[in-house]
């Protein structure tokens, strides 16, 4: 998933490495914890291996791009080549069991924007597939073992089965605007991004208390 964001990310513009790290913390939000950063030049040299990606010429850095001890490689600016651009549309286009766990899911729905309605419905119903079956396991383990569970635990679980419902729900919300052609309503409410009113669940690994 990485290299997908990664590819995504230097279609917006040429960045070297401390950029892109700041550029995949604000695009992916929370879902970053799941991503290593001590991947990222690994996963960039074999992007420009494979000739998805160029190093251009060195820019020069100032103090605050650049943090001190950042070695030099982290001035080295990365271009996304044609066959990168066309990588990147091949990994788009995909769907299936990766694209509807936490990860796989939360990086996709961060370039849903550059994703056809076809296959945007498709890792949708995926999902909610994926996270229906999480809630029905939950709703089953709570019925079977709730008498054995401590208090703390039970309550951890019920947490877990709350969330699952939520995700559901704003699945289904996502899904319907999908088929009508909807894209997701977003308040003006005068903040960046805007807020979100209902009850709608945020994105996978984000906790409701991180949103602004």
């Amino acid at each position: 998933m990485l290299e997908l964001a990664i590819l995504g990310l230097l279609q917006e513009a040429p960045m070297h490495g401390y950029e892109l790290r700041k550029e995949l913390t604000a695009k992916l939000g929370a879902i970053r914890a799941a991503i290593s950063y001590g991947s990222l030049y690994p996963t960039l040299r074999r992007l420009q291996a494979a000739g998805w990606i160029t190093e251009a010429a060195e820019t020069s850095a100032t103090a605050e791009e650049v943090p001190a001890l950042t070695s030099r490689r982290g001035r080295v600016v990365y271009t996304i080549t044609a066959e990168g651009k066309e990588r990147f549309a091949q990994l788009i286009a995909q769907t299936g069991p990766e694209t509807y766990g936490d990860t796989g899911f939360g990086v996709h729905f961060a370039f849903f924007s550059r994703t056809d309605r076809a296959t945007r419905l498709r890792i949708l119903e995926g999902r909610r597939r994926t996270i229906e079956e999480r809630r029905e396991g939950l709703r089953d383990m709570l019925g079977r073992a709730a008498e054995r569970l401590d208090a703390y635990t039970l309550e951890l679980q019920r947490h877990g089965l709350e969330a699952c419902e939520r995700e559901v729900r704003w699945l289904e919300e996502l899904i319907a605007n999908e088929r009508s052609g909807r894209a997701p309503t977003v308040p003006d409410d005068g903040t960046a991004g805007g807020r979100r009113e209902d009850n709608s669940p945020p994105p996978p690994g984000e906790s409701r208390n991180e949103r602004p």
